[in-house]
């Protein structure tokens, strides 16, 4: 659990409970929510497991009456309006913050989450001293990866799974990620293994930055090693299958938990993130969700109307009716015949009409055309035209 958890989460809201609920109430709400956005029940919609961890963290935190306790407080000291100054003024607290941060609780009992107090919480935003002798080296999280890819017009409108070749750091072999040669560092003396010093900053508070001794990692290396050079991390490469979800556009950025860097000392994985890039295709376009084709007709075709036939992405073609006297440039929709959105739906295909005009008759076309050009020999398309700008 984080500061800004306790400072800015509100687990009542998350929950729908007023604040002096009580433990069954509480417990009745969890489960109503939990139903409602189990990921099982919400298969595919990353916003409703999103929500469904939420839930989980806040029943984590107010079903545990010790939990919802030291939640209580913290919400209180610096949920509203931050720290709150004693009568003596300067800034100063009127109590001990021994007792409240990493104190013991009455019976000896240690306070705080994992029996470490709020201190544990809020560590090295009090100015409290170094690390006792007992701290031990922290996981820490792997690096993000930024890497590119590129699809087929049909692979971003369909989807597809594509291997991706990636390098990183990782936990070097040689030394099993100890950093030392013969696999025994000790721990830095400066942060005592925590990878972090502090550093005041006025009124009582401290900072705290990576040690510049071991470089955050809380060990030093007796005997560098080798290979990474008592890092504790080497280059590695790997080739993983990465599936990109059906609809993505072109330069879109899509993040994958959990697949970048491997931890340190068991830290979680850093994210993935994949850039998508989308080759053209020869007859279709994309607007968003919809896909775009223009389809030639014939004059005789727009003039009279006639039922014509439409090529599909990746399926049998669909055939439009086209009204008479339908002019060139017109679009017409063929509904779910597109992309994929993120329901699962389909968008649509957009067809513009362009009327051809032959580069070539035969004698028969062209006294066809002759006679119809005698026919409407009245009739002059460009009058409007003249009329308007006599008026403008």
């Amino acid at each position: 659990m984080s500061t800004k958890d306790f400072v800015e989460k509100d687990y009542y809201k998350v929950l729908g409970v007023p604040k002096d609920a009580t433990e069954a109430e509480i417990k009745k709400a969890y489960r109503k929510l939990a139903r409602e956005f189990h990921p099982d029940a919400n298969k595919g919609d990353a916003s409703a497991e999103e929500r469904f961890k939420e839930i989980s963290e806040a029943n984590d935190i107010l079903g545990d009456a010790k939990k919802r306790k030291e939640y209580d407080e913290a919400r209180a000291l610096f949920g509203n309006g931050g720290f709150r100054p004693g009568p003596g003024g300067g800034g100063q607290f009127n109590f001990d913050l021994g007792d409240l941060f990493g104190g013991t609780q009455p019976g000896g009992a240690a306070g705080g989450f994992g029996g470490g107090g709020l201190g544990d919480v809020f560590g090295g935003l009090f100015n409290r001293g170094g690390p006792g002798p007992g701290t031990r080296t922290q996981p820490r999280r792997g690096q993000d990866i930024e890497s590119e890819v590129t699809l087929s017009f049909t692979e971003a409108v369909d989807g597809a799974t594509v291997p991706l070749r990636m390098s990183s750091q990782a936990p070097c072999k040689a030394c099993s990620g100890t950093g030392d040669k013969n696999g025994t560092p000790r721990v830095c003396p400066t942060c005592v293994g925590t990878g972090q010093v502090s550093r005041g900053s006025g009124g009582g508070f401290s900072l705290t930055d990576p040690c510049a001794d071991c470089k955050g990692r809380g060990l030093i290396a007796e005997t560098p090693c080798e290979v990474c050079k008592g890092s504790g991390r080497a280059k590695s490469s790997r080739t993983m299958q990465v599936r990109i979800p059906a609809g993505v556009s072109d330069s879109q950025r899509i993040r994958l938990r959990g697949k970048g860097a491997p931890g340190e000392r068991g830290g979680p994985a850093g994210d993935l993130y994949v850039v998508v890039h989308v080759g053209s295709h020869p007859v279709f376009g994309r607007k968003g969700d919809n896909l775009t084709v223009t389809v030639p007709v014939t004059i005789a075709e727009a003039a009279l109307g006639a039922d014509i036939k439409v090529p599909t992405l990746n399926g049998p073609p669909v055939t439009l009716k086209l009204p008479p006297g339908t002019p060139s440039g017109r679009t017409m929709r063929a509904r779910g015949k597109g992309a994929v959105r993120k329901d699962g739906t389909r968008g649509d295909l957009l067809v513009t009409v362009e009327v051809t005009v032959p580069a070539s008759l035969s004698d028969k076309a062209r006294e066809a055309l002759e006679m119809y050009r005698d026919a409407t020999e009245s009739e002059d398309p460009r009058a409007v035209l003249f009329e308007s700008a006599k008026g403008a």
